[in-house]
């Protein structure tokens, strides 16, 4: 890019910043990291390769979300179902996701939360997670979940199990429990328990679905799809999204 575009895209960028009303802000983004394989295809580069700047952009996006003062992002970095791509790429893929969670961790401003089935990932895996989240701010205006081995129809499995077995070490029986059960309970056990549900969903690459992300809590989600792949995904796209989003009525369901 030369000098003039690029001033040219930072005066576009901070025009679009100043113009987005703060108020109507999403408090919690929910991003499907989408695309970084056929980034890499499109640039004659290996899987890998896109992983890497896909991870590096991951980054780059909660330092944008924090700017504008964005309160809780969570990145589906890997799901249930990429878990049955080849051994190879999978330990690569390990290895780079671990790497930006422990550069995140380490930016020692952030507070991380995992979300996910973590006795999928081989052990190591989880050990580095793990510590990357031990080792994290604690008291931060901005909280990222890291959504790997995740699966939205697995995570309501996995509440609604949680739920069943608490309430039979409890003594109540199964009737019981099926009579009273509510929303609320079930949300209770979901691995963003205690979260607010998230306002805005963005996912790269054009694709125009969900793949199971954030089933439960996407109900009155709104929805922003851009067509750039992740590892292309701009700070201009960021803002667009933002701007969408504040432009929306919020009915609710109502």
């Amino acid at each position: 890019m030369s000098h003039l575009s690029n001033l040219v895209y930072r005066l576009y960028a901070r025009n679009l910043e100043k113009a987005l009303p703060t108020e109507s802000l999403p408090r919690h983004v929910g991003v499907i990291l989408d695309g970084n394989r056929r980034w890499a295809r499109q640039m004659g580069a290996k899987s890998e390769t896109g992983h890497k700047v896909g991870a590096d952009k991951a980054l780059e996006f909660l330092g944008w979300s924090e700017e504008v003062g964005i309160q809780l992002v969570t990145l589906w970095m890997l799901s249930t179902d990429n878990l049955r791509r080849s051994g190879e790429e999978l330990d690569k893929l390990f290895d780079i996701i671990c790497a930006v969670v422990e550069q995140i961790s380490s930016q020692g401003h952030w507070h991380l939360r995992l979300l996910g089935n973590l006795s999928l990932l081989p052990k190591p895996v989880q050990q580095r997670l793990s510590q990357a989240v031990t080792n994290s701010c604690q008291d931060s205006p901005l909280t990222v979940n890291i959504a790997v081995g995740y699966g939205g129809r697995e995570e309501i499995t996995e509440a609604v199990r949680d739920l069943l077995l608490e309430k039979a070490s409890s003594g109540t029986d199964l009737q019981s429990v099926a009579e009273n059960l509510s929303v609320d309970e079930i949300t209770s056990h979901l691995y963003t328990a205690g979260q607010p549900d998230p306002d805005l969903v963005i996912r790269t690459s054009g694709e125009q679905r969900l793949s199971g992300f954030l089933l439960w809590q996407s109900t009155h989600s709104e929805y922003y799809f851009c067509e750039a792949f992740w590892p292309d995904f701009r700070k201009i796209d960021f803002y667009r999204a933002l701007r969408d989003f504040a432009l929306r009525e919020r009915r609710m369901g109502k």
